[in-house]
């Protein structure tokens, strides 16, 4: 439905040269796919003899059974909906090679031989095998299996289109080649590269093969499958660990966890639609193609049904933000930080000047002034060159006023408290706005006033103002037009909300600025609010900014997939239901989803003249180098995709 391919990659129970045996095992597991919708079932290499069979590969037995065991393949698939690859050994004018076999629909419809024979190490596959270089004919008979219905059958580098998915194949070796031939497939369309391999486990080899398939997916800009074979192979020289996985563009979509196994299927859904994005975005893809062309690389036509899937195997996150595990979360987050004091660091040496930031007792502000102090302290100059202001006014809570002073006085800064009521006061009288009418001039008036006081204060003591604002708020546009909207450097301007809490969180757990935990640990716990309206009886925050435009998770979830991926509406929808079961039903979803897309176009002009800051990761909004956009641009199609859609 949303461009969503399954793909399985099986490794059965083999047993070397019992052809019979090894065809059994393997319909048990075509049944098996076909029955879970599956669209590419991977098998390891040479998994209809063994991989491990060695000098039995010149036996004309073996040979013959493998080309009967293949074309009782063909009858079972005939049914059945995927497209199959098996290995097997394969003889081609009297030259035996070590191919993949493609099968659909009860045909052979392409073999693809290894490129790069391994003949190294423990390697010797030269002994018995030619490389696909060595192949001097683009098509060979049906007959060479003993198949009656006589076809010619393409051979060589293919790219096979199914219903408009394009899959390449290699084997093995070739992956750890310097060009794979994998490259050379996807710059001629291939979307999805499935390798059939015997790949030995050695000491730390698992890992290795992990990047290694990472770092193909990625900079080829495809999904890789990678199924190797099991444990029961000949363990007379080397032990196979059965290590298959996927990758989606450089991130694992599945993988085998077990370390030593056989006899089992992993499946996934892979989202195409995020590689032809990428595709498209990335220019040096096509400049890439453009250079090496893709000159001798067939495209096989496939007759086969794309499953529809619904994407039943996609991970999903509903920080997509985020990292899953505390351990890469912790280590995301320091990373961030480094790199926005990196940011400022070069900003304040260029400059001579002093960080002047304005502190409220929120989350953005806490975050810049920790990257202010940090950044002042690796510079090595006194603390007291970071300035911080709080600014109390009409919104202003005791728990937020506290926190504010005590975290500046736990850090050892400048801090300084202006209130601005009185100012406010005077404006508005001044505009003839009424004190008691709490709408948008009565917000506005405040952050502008903060603004105002940032900015004039800074050019007494040669400061810098320092921009609090984050990625969240800028896609919303939940900031003033030139009242907090602008500074003179952004820290946070491509840190989403959701992120901004646990990398204060994460400082806190490392330690950094324990003399000030206490008040970090409160500031995290604070519900997120603008504070431009009066508390509530209790002297409480009334103003709560997510009860006005939405939950920061959801938005965090539109923003990320909206403008990594460029999904339609109905798809993001989908989504967003999925990952959010347990949290929202689709009403809700739906009312900030039409939120989201309506602010975000109507805020362009925000951003169209926001401050300089550094891109942090793969989602940015800066004009300069991440997002343009026009800011008279109309969101009326997204809006109308909205309303088609069924709740």
């Amino acid at each position: 439905m949303f461009n969503y391919f399954r793909i399985a990659c099986a490794v059965p129970d083999v047993e070397v040269a019992d052809v019979d045996f090894n065809i059994a095992q393997t319909v048990k597991y075509i049944q098996k796919a076909n029955d879970e919708n599956v669209d590419l079932l991977v098998f390891p290499e040479l998994g209809v003899t063994g991989y491990t069979c060695a000098d039995l590969f010149f036996q004309q037995t073996l040979l013959n059974a493998s080309n009967s065991g293949i074309k009782d393949l063909l009858k079972e698939t005939e049914t059945c909906s995927p497209v199959v690859a098996v290995g097997a050994p394969v003889m081609i004018d009297g030259s035996l090679y070590n191919c993949a076999v493609i099968i659909s629909k009860g045909k052979i419809i392409g073999i693809v031989p290894k490129t790069f024979i391994p003949n190294h190490g423990e390697f010797t596959e030269k002994r018995w095998f030619l490389s696909a270089a060595d192949l001097n004919k683009s098509t060979v008979k049906s007959k060479i299996f003993g198949i009656e219905d006589e076809y010619d059958i393409p051979a060589g580098a293919l790219v096979f289109d199914a219903n408009g998915v394009k899959i390449g194949f290699e084997v093995c070796e070739d992956l750890w080649a310097p060009l794979p031939p994998s490259t050379a497939l996807c710059l001629a369309g291939a979307e999805v590269i499935a390798n059939l391999a015997a790949s030995n486990e050695t000491i730390g080899k698992r890992d290795f093969r992990r990047n290694l398939v990472n770092h193909q997916a990625s900079s080829s800009i495809c999904a890789y499958a990678f199924c190797s074979a099991g444990c029961l192979e000949s363990t007379s020289e080397l032990v196979f660990s059965g290590h298959s996985l996927i990758s989606e563009n450089g991130i694992i979509a599945t993988e085998q966890e077990n370390k030593i196994t056989s006899d089992y299927m992993i499946i996934s859904d892979i989202d195409i639609e995020k590689i032809r994005h990428d595709r498209a975005h990335k220019s040096s893809f096509a400049d890439c193609r453009a250079f090496c062309g893709t000159d001798g690389i067939i495209t096989v036509e496939v007759d086969t049904r794309v499953s529809e899937s619904n994407g039943e195997y996609v991970k999903l996150s509903k920080l997509p933000f985020i990292p899953s595990t505390e351990k890469e979360r912790v280590e995301r987050c320091l990373c961030v930080f480094e790199m926005q004091v990196a940011g400022l660091k070069k900003r304040l040496l260029k400059t001579g000047c002093k960080p002047v930031i304005g502190i409220s007792g929120g989350l953005d502000s806490t975050l810049a002034l920790l990257v202010s102090v940090q950044a002042i302290k690796e510079i090595g100059k006194p603390l007291s060159d970071v300035i911080g202001i709080t600014m109390p006014c009409f919104g202003t809570t005791d728990r937020t006023y506290n926190n504010a002073l005590n975290l500046m006085k736990s850090l050892g800064i400048t801090s300084l408290e202006i209130s601005i009521k009185d100012a406010c006061t005077q404006h508005f009288k001044d505009i003839g706005q009424s004190a008691d009418n709490y709408d948008l001039t009565y917000e506005n008036a405040q952050a502008r006033e903060r603004t105002q006081v940032l900015m004039d204060y800074a050019g007494r003591v040669n400061g810098l103002v320092i921009g609090t604002g984050d990625l969240s708020e800028l896609a919303l546009g939940w900031c003033t037009y030139n009242g907090d909207h602008m500074s003179m450097y952004g820290v946070n301007s491509s840190i989403p909300k959701t992120l901004i809490r646990w990398i204060i969180d994460s400082l806190i757990k490392n330690g950094i600025f324990a003399e000030s935990a206490e008040y970090l640990t409160d500031i995290v716990n604070t519900p997120i609010s603008p504070e431009l309206l009066p508390p509530d009886a209790k002297g409480e925050i009334a103003q709560q900014t997510e009860s006005i435009v939405g939950p920061y998770a959801l938005h965090d979830f539109f923003l990320y997939n909206i403008l990594r991926y460029g999904f339609e509406p109905d798809k993001i929808f989908a989504l967003a239901k999925k990952a959010f079961a347990d949290d929202f039903d689709g009403e809700t979803i739906m009312k900030w989803l039409r939120t989201f897309y309506r602010r975000f176009f109507t805020q362009q002009f925000k951003r169209s003249c926001m401050p300089d800051g550094i891109k942090i990761g793969s989602v940015g909004l800066s004009p300069k180098g991440d997002w343009k956009m026009p800011s008279d641009a109309s969101a009326a199609m997204w809006l109308k995709k909205l309303d088609e859609i069924e709740l």
